[in-house]
């Protein structure tokens, strides 16, 4: 190789450096606000409040979740399993954009639009393009390009090679295929994810994956279409409730007196008829029996009387003197002795 052609290819080299380090660094177009599990950006991970770029590709793994805000106020969520480009962003310089387009392969997706015109909104999936007009709506892109979308607020289009579809009521829902086929609008159901073919093709709806920060919007929620259909058959009538048995009656206790149908204790009853008492002298042997002498026991012993002593008033004996007065004393008999007793 002559000395020439050394000196060339030396310049070459040096320009082509000089122009590597002079190209413009990828601008920035928002950022992360939430990122759950694996997000990558460009192969390399990401963490929240990390930048994002224009034609920076974002993928998320089969349980990732992430969540972005571009400049313009422009929110994204990223399902699990999905793939987006934003490969044309181009801002007017304030606070508004001129042109966004995503570009979406596979995945499920949240969309809520920030402060440009609708018109600057453009998404594009395998089956057509979604038509933004200053809405929230999420979306479903299927392995074999099948999409399903459902409206959430506003209004929205879906144009593809079968023709387009007007969404204008809340939760209205159309699937179109990369073929043309496509259905008419109607409002989300199970149905929906029976042609999907995947239980978990709108997580955010059906509650498999729980967005946050201003994402939220469960106003079309399928967790009831998810629901077995046994589970969501009309309950049965409510059986009403037993009534509470009746209060018991507080026994009272009345006297004896006031209670016929039992006999009183203690109370007009002789003590024979009471057990433990001992029995009156007429249930003993000789009760009433004049022909048997029977002790008198309950009565003790006493001197007998004067009345009954031998003489008493018998005036055919005499009697001593009482008062055991002499011969000179008058006696019972004597005049003037005053004896009421004896009178």
């Amino acid at each position: 190789m002559s000395k020439l052609q050394r000196v060339a290819i030396a310049l070459a080299g040096s320009a082509m450096l000089c122009c590597a380090h002079a190209a413009p660094a990828a601008e920035v177009i928002g950022q992360a606000s939430h990122i759950r599990t694996s997000v990558t950006g460009d192969g390399q991970e990401m963490v929240t409040r990390d930048p994002v770029h224009r034609d920076e590709r974002i993928r998320t793994s089969r349980s990732g979740l992430g969540q972005f805000v571009f400049r313009d106020g422009t929110k994204l969520a990223v399902g699990w399993g999905s793939s987006v480009v934003i490969d044309r962003f181009v801002f007017d310089g304030g606070n508004s954009l001129k042109k966004l387009t995503l570009n979406t392969a596979k995945g499920t997706f949240r969309w809520v639009s920030g402060r440009s015109k609708s018109t600057a909104y453009e998404i594009v999936t395998p089956a057509g393009t979604i038509g933004v007009r200053g809405t929230a709506f999420d979306f479903y892109v299927a392995a074999d390009g099948t999409t399903a979308m459902v409206l959430l607020n506003g209004s929205a289009s879906f144009c593809g090679s079968g023709g387009c579809r007007q969404m204008v009521r809340r939760c209205d829902c159309v699937v179109a295929t990369p073929n043309g086929g496509m259905t008419d609008v109607r409002r989300v159901d199970r149905s929906v994810l029976r042609r999907l073919g995947n239980a978990r093709a709108l997580p955010f709806l059906s509650g498999h994956q729980q967005l946050a920060g201003g994402f939220q919007d469960g106003a079309c929620s399928l967790e009831a279409s998810m629901q077995p259909r046994q589970e969501r058959l009309e309950r049965p009538p409510r059986r009403p409730e037993p009534a509470p048995p009746p209060e018991k009656r507080r026994k009272v206790e009345r006297p004896s007196w006031d209670r016929p149908d039992r006999e009183t204790r203690g109370r007009d009853k002789p003590d024979f008829d009471t057990p433990g008492r001992v029995k009156p002298d007429r249930d003993r042997p000789g009760f009433d029996r004049p022909d048997r002498d029977r002790p008198d026991r309950d009565r003790p012993t006493r001197e007998t009387s004067d009345r009954d002593r031998p003489g008493r008033d018998r005036p055919d004996r005499d009697r001593p003197d009482r008062d055991g007065g002499g011969p000179d004393t008058p006696g019972r008999d004597s005049p003037g002795r005053d004896r009421p007793d004896f009178d």
